[in-house]
């Protein structure tokens, strides 16, 4: 009897052995039972193991006809629920990172031994030319406006190439940004443009308007790069804060910039 029960343990050992160099599973778990190992013996290879069990109704039936225990079965549940991402699936890739903009006030900034510095606006006076009504604009009246600032030259001087940074407010595109020149006069400058956005039209509405290229570095960011302007005085005009097609008398603000070769 002795001698039957030693062969007994020695197969269920065996069998125990063979199953630890590979994922457990619901037929690995009968064969342990019937083997005749311990549920102690059972459900610490469990936990300890990587297990690939099937625990759906018909199989939680088939697991307790092949003389598995509650306990044993729950483990299973357990692990197979709680198993470690190495043994079920790869992890997901994190997301990607979202740069962060270099300021945090609305405003233009300019570099400045390499920093972005705050470029001070000025105030600017409109006073309203001729108007002129575009085609398909449903009868919006669009005009030409004279902006005029106080001062010879502005404030702030800068040197070739020019790199401005524009944190626009929420809702703001870039593209509602207008780059002008500044014409000197008597102890002032002035700038000619179009109320209600920039659009293509005669009559010099659009002489002092500069195109200019940017770039999206952050939200609501915008970087400028102005390689090409020759000496003088430039603004950059923000989008009007209420109705540009009143613009008589209307009071608003240029950030300005004097380029010195």
């Amino acid at each position: 009897m002795g001698k039957i029960f030693r062969r007994w343990i020695a197969a269920g050992l065996f069998a125990g052995l063979a199953l630890a160099h590979s994922a457990l599973t619901n037929d690995a778990i009968v064969k342990m039972v019937k083997a005749g190992l311990g549920e102690d013996i059972i459900i610490g290879s469990i936990k300890s193991q990587p297990g690939n069990y099937k625990t759906g109704a018909d199989d939680l039936i088939a697991l307790k006809s092949g003389g598995v225990s509650d306990k044993v079965i729950a483990a299973m549940m357990e692990r197979s629920a709680g198993a470690p991402a190495a043994d079920r699936m790869a992890p997901a890739a994190a997301p990607p990172a979202t740069t962060a903009a270099p300021v945090n006030e609305v405003g233009v900034y300019f570099k400045k031994a390499d920093a972005w510095t705050d470029l001070p606006p000025e105030v600017v006076n409109f006073k309203t030319g001729g108007v002129l009504k575009t085609i398909g604009s449903a009868g919006i009246v669009k005009g030409d406006v004279n902006g005029h600032v106080n001062g010879e030259h502005s404030r702030t001087g800068v040197k070739s190439p020019v790199e401005l940074l524009v944190y626009a407010p929420e809702g703001v595109a870039i593209t509602e940004y207008q780059l002008l020149r500044l014409r000197e006069q008597r102890d002032s400058r002035e700038f000619r443009t179009v109320t209600g956005g920039v659009m293509h039209v005669s009559g010099g509405a659009t002489r002092d308007l500069v195109p200019f290229e940017s770039k999206k570095i952050a939200p609501r960011t915008y970087e400028i790069v102005l390689p090409n302007l020759g000496s003088g005085d430039y603004g950059l005009l923000p989008p009007a804060a209420s109705d540009a097609t009143s613009s008589s008398g209307r009071i608003g603000k240029i950030y300005s910039f004097r380029i010195i070769e």
